[in-house]
């Protein structure tokens, strides 16, 4: 196993293939290519997306300067079938080998730099979960391995198989569970947090349309904080972003991005986006530091908010271990 590069920022890939309303495959990879050049290498992927067309997008994208590119990719998510049916996740040693496979093809490459679990798989143990992870590493195939949305006791049985380079959890402004137990091991362990969903799936920049303005294609329209109830008693947040950014001389976006790089863990947010303008935005939150005095006081701001809303529905929950 290689050391883990120093990243501090990624490019979330998924909505360049689904989800988020009608895709663009030109610009998608014009965004991706513009990452690699702004010197952020990070991309991630996963199966599941499209399913399997974000990967061969990946592909495409980084075919002729692969060395330039650092991917990350996940197996075991519940697939969604044609007719619209569920398979349930599926990390049993034989399919994960087979997915690994199928990745490698479809993303044009000898190698995957992390690979991540995607979601649990309370029929197979995680010692043995991780225990094929750690063989594909010493096969060549995959450099780093990770898991998603893991609570303290798994990620603690799982670094004793193999040990774990990454975990990938959803935090932002308005999803901050993971700071009483995960954060805390993970900085014990010297592990990163790579934080998917950093803006709230495009709420906290405060340009999210409303609910009912959203494509049909849109998943945003089955999350419970989008519901036209909550999504209005939800722009308190919103509301706070937007003061303390104009205070700053920054975008909400680059506000929101800049609280989770000053946090006192080592996070790495990891913003969705498809089109190069929203990239270059969020990379610029780079270049906004927010002073001790700052951060205490929006965090005393904060903590006084409730956010309205789970963030999965209740069959999502389902594969999340905390």
């Amino acid at each position: 196993m290689t050391i883990l590069p120093n990243i501090s920022f990624g490019l979330g890939c998924m909505g360049m293939s689904q989800w988020y309303g009608p895709t663009d495959e030109v610009e998608s990879i014009a965004t991706i290519q513009e990452a690699l050049d702004s010197g952020n290498p990070y991309l991630d992927s996963a199966e599941a997306y499209g399913p399997f067309t974000n990967e061969i997008l990946i592909g495409k994208a980084v075919r002729k300067r692969r060395h330039d590119a650092f991917i990350a990719t996940k197996f075991g998510f519940p697939m969604i079938q044609p007719d619209g049916s569920h398979l349930p996740a599926d990390s049993s040693p034989d399919h994960i080998r087979h997915v690994v496979d199928e990745s490698l093809r479809r993303l044009q490459t000898d190698h995957i730099d992390l690979l991540y679990q995607h979601r649990i798989d309370k029929r197979t143990p995680i010692e043995d979960v991780v225990g094929t992870m750690g063989e594909l590493v010493t096969a060549g195939k995959v450099r780093h391995i990770g898991l998603c949305e893991v609570g303290v006791e798994t990620i603690r049985r799982a670094n004793t198989e193999f040990p774990i380079s990454a975990v990938q959890a959803e935090y932002s402004i308005w999803e901050r569970n993971l700071e009483n137990d995960v954060l805390p091991l993970l900085e014990e362990l010297r592990i990163p947090l790579f934080a998917f969903c950093p803006l709230g799936r495009g709420y906290l920049t405060g340009s999210t349309p409303n609910p009912q303005a959203l494509s049909s294609d849109d998943f945003r329209k089955l999350d419970p904080r989008f519901t036209a109830e909550n999504f209005d008693l939800n722009q308190q947040f919103v509301r706070l972003v937007q003061t303390y950014a104009k205070d700053q001389g920054c975008t909400p976006s680059q506000f929101a991005l800049a609280w989770i790089l000053s946090r006192p863990w080592r996070i790495i947010p990891i913003p969705g986006t498809r089109r190069r303008s929203h990239l270059r935005e969020n990379l610029r939150s780079l270049e906004v530091n927010l002073s001790n005095e700052v951060q205490d006081k929006f965090d005393q701001d904060l903590y006084q908010l409730r956010v309205a809303g789970e963030r999965y529905t209740p069959a999502m929950r389902n594969y999340i271990d905390r």
